[in-house]
């Protein structure tokens, strides 16, 4: 966790800050960290960060474009050096938020970087957790539950989410079996989805959310929100037939499954794969274009992708030993999956 020293810091940056970006990583960690930091303050705008594994310097146009004075990056690997470069220029504060390890040399020094991997007593919990010490609004527990159990990680208030939400919870401490059979595991999953949809729909779902007084404005359809629960409705039945297929790509002690289309879910079927075969490594590939997205799961599985990609021209990877994501070109995608099977076969 952070340090008493190190949340009284980013606490100051917060009230410190008058039109915060928050750019966050393009998942539920990376959303609800946002919203907790937002709803603390009551103030500020968030962006996804819809590129892997590096915030590029293309994003520095939402900080002209909302005309911000703090930025606030979250649950993000990598930022690209001319990033850093640009926003120097106009000397707005960065205080970024984070639990990957990363090279500390290539962040410059007037960044305020906060990671518990690099505090004296190490952890890494998701950000979500982190920003959850920070706002320490027991109102938006259930929304730090929501962010860490699809992070895969069994937050310590838990248990009290559950006294005040029993029956969105369930008796376990295994997070995916929370995030895949319980009710906050739903609102979750909505939360997935939405964040994964066309950047003008996410934006609406982002504003709803900063508004909302309890989970079952989520979880009850309404007109409020009613849109959103016919997208999750439509992008569920889509994954689910995926994950169908995905079940029957199972080699030795991998499954290894490759799917196109107009919606990257990757992260999420490699998570749903991993919790249905836990014994297995897991390892999706979604194409499109000239690149193909990957998301790996499974034991030292960060050290056995980056091994196989190497070599390979302007393929990127990182993320955490047991989760994670790279890219690779289409060209080279053949000899990965052969080097990929190699080892497992």
């Amino acid at each position: 966790m952070l340090t008493e020293k190190q949340v009284k810091e980013i606490r100051e940056h917060l009230n410190d800050s008058q039109n915060p970006l928050f750019l966050f990583d393009n998942d539920q960690d990376g959303l609800c960290s946002f919203l907790l930091l937002q709803r603390y303050i009551g103030r500020g705008k968030g962006f996804p960060i819809k590129v892997a594994p590096e915030l590029t310097k293309d994003y520095f146009r939402k900080v002209k474009e909302l005309n911000a004075d703090y930025i606030f990056i979250l649950d993000q690997p990598e930022v690209a050096k001319d990033f850093f470069d640009e926003v120097e220029k106009v000397n707005i504060p960065i205080v970024w938020i984070d639990h990957h390890e990363t090279d500390l040399t290539k962040i410059p020094k007037y960044v305020h970087y906060y990671n518990p991997l690099f505090n004296k007593e190490k952890s890494n919990e998701p950000v979500t957790a982190l920003c959850y010490q920070v706002s320490n609004r027991k109102e938006d527990s259930w929304m730090g539950v929501v962010g860490c159990i699809a992070d895969n990680f069994f937050p310590d208030f838990y248990n009290d989410f559950k006294k005040d939400y029993p029956e969105l919870a369930i008796e376990s401490k295994e997070p995916f079996k929370i995030f895949y059979s319980s009710e906050i595991g739903k609102i979750s999953r909505i939360f997935g989805f939405a964040i994964k949809d066309r950047v003008s729909n996410a934006i609406q779902f982002f504003k709803f959310l900063m508004k909302v007084k309890s989970p079952y404005e989520i979880l009850n359809e309404s007109k409020f929100n009613k849109n959103f629960h016919m997208r999750f409705s439509e992008i569920e039945e889509k994954f689910n037939r995926i994950i169908d297929k995905a079940k029957r790509e199972s080699f030795g002690n991998l499954i290894f499954f490759k799917y196109a289309g107009d919606t990257s879910m990757s992260a999420d079927i490699s998570n749903k794969l991993k919790f249905l075969f836990p014994e297995k490594a897991v390892v999706v590939v979604y194409t499109r274009g000239y690149k193909a997205n990957v998301s790996a799961r499974g034991k030292n599985i960060k050290k056995i992708k980056l091994e196989r990609i190497e070599g390979l021209e302007g393929a990127t990877g990182g993320g955490h030993e047991d989760a994670v994501g790279a890219q690779v070109k289409i060209k080279d995608l053949e000899e990965f999956e052969e080097r990929i099977k190699k080892i497992f076969s």
